[in-house]
């Protein structure tokens, strides 16, 4: 394990709880960072490590560079002193799947972590589709973030299909929702707005925004359009 990666400076602390954000955060906007704070607050997290995803398993467009995204969140993280940022799944170079990333964590961290995977609600929905949604569930709370009036209803049918016997309770149990009203803004916004030469000002970390002017990398519309998401399954 790379000694510059937080999860080195974490795998000694017992009783961690820690929550992970993952995702192309293709670029990061006040919404993750909203969201994350919330959780640490909700749930009364120790830490909140950011995990950008360096090939996701679903992606249907082309990404800026994998170590832009991860300066743009780094910038983006710097002044708080709970969120930290983890170049892991940049640096496997291979698509990265969460139930392997928390494989991983749980296997490098103190056996009595508690991992806490925050996540939109409409992923949550997809979860299906998701490798191992069971194992994922298995391993980690989900903390499913929605926006307030966010249509849920599929929730409960989409857990039934996974079936008990999680540590002696259902799906359901493992998945916590949190409603954020920032989650109105979203990356794909951001980069459509780029796209056609529109301001970010307010709705990005100004790092981010003067990062992203110097870069040039989404004034092109190939990257202003496609799927968006706070992380990828």
């Amino acid at each position: 394990m790379d000694s510059d990666d937080p999860i080195f400076r974490l795998r000694e602390r017992p009783g961690l709880k820690l929550g992970i954000m993952g995702g192309a955060f293709d670029p990061i906007h006040i919404a993750h960072l909203v969201t994350a704070d919330e959780a640490l607050l909700q749930f009364d997290l120790d830490e909140m490590l950011f995990m950008p995803a360096g090939n996701p398993p679903h992606k249907t467009r082309d990404l800026a560079p994998a170590e832009f995204r991860h300066l743009l969140v780094a910038v983006a993280t710097a002044s708080h002193p709970r969120f930290l940022v983890s170049p892991y799944e940049i640096d496997r170079k291979q698509v990265g799947y969460t139930v392997e990333t928390l494989e991983y964590l749980a296997g490098v961290l103190s056996h009595d972590a508690a991992l806490f995977f925050v996540t939109g609600a409409d992923a949550v929905l997809d979860i299906l589709t998701w490798k191992d949604p069971a194992g994922v569930l298995e391993l980690c709370t989900l903390i499913a973030a929605t926006r307030p009036g966010y249509d849920l209803s599929r929730l409960s049918g989409v857990l039934d299909k996974l079936g008990p016997g999680l540590a002696g309770s259902g799906p359901e149990a493992r998945v916590k929702l949190m409603e954020v009203p920032a989650l109105a803004i979203s990356s794909s916004m951001i980069r459509e707005r780029l796209a056609s030469g529109k301001a970010v000002r307010y709705l990005v970390p100004d790092s981010v925004a003067q990062l992203i002017e110097k870069a040039g990398f989404y004034s092109s519309p190939s990257l202003g359009t496609g799927v968006n998401g706070p992380c990828c399954p």
